[in-house]
């Protein structure tokens, strides 16, 4: 990119985050009461703690991370596996009511920008005292699972504790090392993991949409566009969060207090349409392959991502659903075929702490916290809020970018894939660069290929026009 072009998309990533409200940085009293609690929480095992320690825990994450979730250590027994998933303890570092707490429920979430990270916490709390760093003592909650020859749970345990990372992995580097038979005991047990969870998903109807992502990397003093396919890690690895996710979900509707990440299913006629789409599109669903090992079969070629748009049109209405006392009439996430709840990410997601503190409560045989119970019916409106924000800082960067990539290309040619049709028009996904666009008219179904003309390009608001030339 010009220089010109940088200026005015570096102006117009910060006139959206003013739009739209993105804070800039905490306020001195939160900042305050970070650095004290970074400082005088205790993380010495002994009392309520246990001493974790000698259990080899490796973190796993996209490479640069500072903000550390979870830890994992998996060891393969004669007929399963011992599973141990920790999980940053921000509760202890976060007083209820207090500066911190209520900084974090205006912002609900770590925004991720291309033009900088918006973090939840306090970077000495989320990329330092609180966050699992390698060679550090830490605090944790430890979920352990012993698991059977399926990768079911047989028995699961909750506990508090202090452990200590022994390595941090980057998804490409473990993969490698996974693929030359020089990685640890836990990253070898991943493939085996991973294909028995997601033989588990099917089996109970649920489904993993994986579409690619289109990754925004810094170019010198511009931004460029890939697409990333990822690696076959990243999705055993998710299977360990919703294994504990769908663990998280049972503790508490059985203790009856808690809160959920729901979905409702989809409605018999979305399904039927949904299928006959995919007839229409010559990669037909047939009737006896359950759903998600239909969209395990696809592969990434231009019809299948069409068919993987449409899917996507079925995993609608996700939200939070709180309960104390009564259960509630929705308490699965149908993408999911499961109860699940958000519990693995508190670091960056609010409502993580409070699953953590009701779910170590109620497995340990205590009392959930009073402050938990009461702030409880509010979070999903924290997080609602926290959402949408996020979506339109992170699609609005996304626009405006592709509109700096593509200036003064105006009357350019591309190769595009029409994905589906929209009210608004046909939307497409150029090949190089990544780019999706919508167009007024096209004459081309679903999964073909068409020629487009860049038309025009506007930087301060996002916008790329395209026509089609042929297809």
């Amino acid at each position: 990119m010009s220089t010109s072009v940088d200026d005015a998309l570096a102006a117009a990533l910060a006139a959206a985050r003013r739009q739209l409200g993105v804070p800039e940085k905490f306020p001195v009293e939160v900042l305050r009461e970070a650095e004290l609690a970074a400082t005088a929480t205790a993380v010495e095992p002994g009392g309520t703690l246990a001493d974790l320690r000698d259990i080899e825990f490796l973190t796993i994450d996209p490479a640069g991370s500072t903000d550390l979730d979870q830890a994992v250590h998996l060891q393969r027994s004669s007929d399963g596996a011992i599973l141990h998933y920790a999980i940053a303890d921000v509760p202890a570092y976060v007083e209820p009511d207090g500066a911190i707490d209520h900084e974090a429920r205006e912002r609900g979430q770590t925004l991720y920008a291309p033009d900088g990270r918006v973090p939840l916490h306090p970077t000495v709390l989320s990329e330092d005292a609180a966050s699992l760093l390698p060679d550090q003592d830490r605090r944790a909650f430890v979920w352990r699972f012993e698991l059977d020859a399926k990768g079911v749970p047989t028995q699961t345990s909750l506990t508090r504790g202090v452990i200590r990372s022994r390595a941090q992995w980057s998804y490409v580097d473990a993969q490698a090392a996974i693929e030359s038979g020089t990685a640890p005991e836990t990253l070898m047990a991943m493939p085996w993991f991973g294909a028995e969870r997601a033989a588990r998903e099917i089996e109970r109807g649920g489904a993993s949409l994986n579409l690619p992502e289109v990754r925004i990397e810094r170019d010198g003093d511009g931004y460029r566009l890939e697409i990333d396919e990822g690696v076959p890690l990243e999705d055993w690895n998710a299977h360990v969060s919703l294994l504990t996710g769908m663990a998280a979900a049972r503790i508490m509707l059985d203790g009856g207090i808690g809160i959920l990440r729901t979905m409702p299913p989809a409605s018999p006629e979305d399904v039927a349409a949904f299928r006959a789409q995919t007839v229409a599109l010559g990669m037909p669903w047939p009737d006896d392959v359950p759903y998600g090992a239909y969209l395990q079969s696809l592969d990434r070629g231009p019809v299948a991502r069409a068919v993987k748009e449409h899917a996507a049109g079925l995993f609608r209405g996700a939200g939070y659903t709180t309960f104390d006392g009564d259960i509630p009439e929705v308490s699965e996430q149908a993408a999911i075929a499961a109860p699940y709840a958000h519990t693995t990410a508190p670091l960056r997601r609010l409502v993580d702490r409070w699953s953590l503190v009701v779910c170590d409560a109620l497995a340990n045989g205590r009392e959930v916290p009073t402050w938990a119970r009461e702030s409880l019916p509010t979070i999903p409106d924290l997080m609602e809020r926290s959402k949408q924000r996020v979506r339109q800082v992170e699609a609005g960067a996304l626009d405006r970018i592709e509109a700096a990539v593509l200036h003064g290309r105006e009357g350019d040619e591309f190769d595009a894939v029409v994905l589906r049709e929209r009210g608004d028009g046909v939307r497409v996904a150029l090949l190089d660069p990544p780019v999706e666009a919508t167009l007024e008219r096209a004459t081309a179904l679903p999964g073909t290929e068409v020629r487009v003309r860049l038309r025009r390009t506007s930087i301060a608001d996002g916008v790329v026009e395209f026509e089609q030339v042929r297809g």
